[in-house]
């Protein structure tokens, strides 16, 4: 299988042309040159990128939803206990991923330029400087995964696989950190391809893993046959264990073939310092400063909410966890082009053209309102249908479908400010849209829900959470279109 995903990434490498390439090598090369490109030329480029990015995020979801219907079905404590410290574990996976950011768009700018020896000093450098920081952040980590579930509110029965589930995450976070830092490096120079496929083989091993460390040996009936299934039956911590080595698997293929096989960015044959530079350094921390920052302090606030929910029953803490988890169906196909965003307007930037950065910006967020909006009518619609695929708990279900219909209505300005914040890191301007997206959600999300939760239970929480989303998207649509963040690039 491995083999398989590999050979179909090795097709069309970055750089090849036009017809029947994800990449559209022939239109981003016209960027870097300063060629002319149409109105539906840039519409096409911009569909073509973010469609390889869409199912790299979506292959993502499905992880998301395998692990919540499998662990949903070993019952509503070990569902609680997921969902206990899965905003913490966002919290330290988006800190790292927020630190290869910085060196992601220094590469876009720098490929943009054609200056492909920097994009390969930057690559070496942000090896050694990721990594290192990344094994920091796991040590803590670690020194507070059993104390964490108790200041959560958990409760006894959910607080030691709590514990166990976030504890084998961050012990492995290094290398998943890899893994982000391949698959920025490689959507940030035009190649979606790569890491799409790998995320569907991702994705797959996920199902793999968790199916025989999750449940104990079985037997069932198949057809008048009765067929063993082996099984660890390790419940909480298989599904810890098996989403954990899927993604290690990735970030060692994704690592390979960003330093080996990627064209412009290999650096198997050729020497350099793995060392970082003091120049290289100051930029990144430029562009992943505020959105480390920004991330610590929206997930304290996500935290805070989680908080707000656990006094509301362990029904509606495993209503909550799993209905984020369900509007990811929604949400990841707004990240997908977010992604294809940052990458269309950082090389535009780095060619010097910041007229096509303006109609990229204006295209990708366009493209993610009007994507989102029909998945959020499709969310409403479905929403029962989706809780119950991952919880076969009546209870759990109606909480969850109630929030998801509420949070259906906050789409359209959810994806306007998740596009919007990607074209804005397209040119390295994270300070003020750091601001902006923690801002909204402590000033108004987090005093909305400790308000409305009391009276109205799991679906005050989501209620705040819409009025909080649409309110940020505006925002973002004001500053995008003023124009101000062409002016705060790198």
């Amino acid at each position: 299988m491995t083999d398989f995903f590999i050979n179909f990434a090795l097709l069309a490498p970055a750089g090849s042309t036009e017809s029947g390439s994800f990449f559209q090598g022939m239109l981003i090369d016209k960027i870097r040159s300063g060629g002319h490109l149409s109105f539906g030329q840039q519409l096409k480029l911009t569909a073509q990128l973010s469609w390889p990015a869409m199912m790299a995020q979506l292959s993502s979801m499905m992880m998301q939803y395998i692990d919540a219907s499998m662990v949903g079905h070993l019952g509503a404590d070990a569902s609680a206990s997921v969902g206990l410290v899965s905003t913490s574990l966002w919290l330290f996976w988006g800190i790292c991923s927020a630190v290869t950011m910085g060196f992601s768009v220094q590469v876009a700018h720098s490929i943009g330029a054609s200056d492909h020896a920097r994009g390969r000093r930057i690559l070496r450098q942000s090896i050694t400087a990721c990594f290192l920081f990344s094994l920091a952040v796991a040590a803590v980590g670690a020194a507070i995964a059993f104390p964490l579930p108790h200041w959560l509110g958990g409760t006894e029965t959910v607080c030691p696989d709590a514990s166990i589930y976030f504890l084998v995450f961050v012990l492995a976070l290094p290398l998943f950190t890899m893994n982000y830092l391949a698959g920025g490096m490689l959507r940030c120079s035009g190649n979606m391809k790569v890491p799409g496929a790998l995320n569907v083989l991702m994705c797959l091993l996920d199902v793999v893993f968790n199916f025989l460390l999750i449940f104990p040996s079985r037997t069932v009936d198949i057809a008048g046959m009765h067929l063993t299934l082996p099984g660890a039956g390790l419940g909480v911590l298989g599904a810890a264990l098996g989403t954990a080595a899927a993604e290690i698997i990735t970030a060692g293929l994704m690592m390979w073939f960003l330093c080996v096989r990627q064209d412009g960015l290999s650096i198997h044959k050729e020497k350099g310092s793995f060392r970082p530079t003091r120049e290289i350094l100051r930029k990144a921390l430029k562009v992943s400063a505020p959105m480390t920052l920004e991330h610590v302090v929206i997930c304290g606030a996500q935290i805070a909410v989680t908080v707000i929910v656990a006094p509301l029953g362990v029904m509606a803490i495993a209503a909550n966890a799993f209905a984020v988890t369900a509007e990811s169906l929604c949400y990841m196909p707004g990240y997908g082009i977010s992604e294809a965003a940052t990458t269309l307007v950082g090389q535009s930037y780095g060619a010097k053209r910041k007229d096509l950065a303006k109609r990229f910006g204006y295209i990708t967020t366009g493209m993610g309102m009007l994507t989102m909006s029909i998945m959020g009518i499709i969310m409403y619609v479905l929403a029962a249908d989706v809780m119950a695929l991952m919880s076969p708990v009546k209870d759990i279900i109606d909480l969850g479908a109630e929030a998801l219909r509420i949070e259906a209505f906050a789409e359209p300005m959810f994806a306007a400010s998740i596009v919007a914040y990607g074209v804005m890191i397209g040119v390295g301007d994270t300070v003020l849209p750091a601001i902006m997206n923690f801002s909204s959600i402590w000033l108004v999300r987090v005093p909305l829900a400790a308000w409305l939760a009391p009276s109205m239970g799991l679906a005050g929480v989501w209620l705040a959470m819409c009025i909080e989303l649409c309110f940020r998207g505006i925002i973002f649509l004001w500053r995008l279109i003023s124009g101000a963040w062409l002016k705060k690039g790198l």
